[in-house]
């Protein structure tokens, strides 16, 4: 059992996840990705191969299909600057 270094309390379950990847300027969405995920804090750990596996499939430009992204960006207001 192997609890999560980032909250200190929750345990690592293993599990398929979404991974929301940026390379450069680019943005992949990586499904079925094996990563050990905190059942607390939801922090992600994956191994070094499947680091290496997600970056080949960035430097690549792997895709099944392109799907649309909103972007929208948050004004700069007195009450959001440090």
């Amino acid at each position: 059992m192997e609890t999560c270094y980032f909250c200190r309390k929750g345990i690592l379950e293993n599990k398929k996840v979404t991974v929301d990847f940026r390379w450069g300027d680019k943005l992949f969405v990586i499904e079925e990705v094996p990563a050990k995920v905190c059942n607390e804090c939801g922090e992600k750990y994956y191994s070094a191969e499947v680091s290496r596996a997600m970056e080949k499939i960035a430097i690549e430009g792997k895709k099944e299909k392109v799907i649309e992204v909103p972007l929208a960006r948050l004004p700069e207001t007195p009450s959001t600057v440090a």
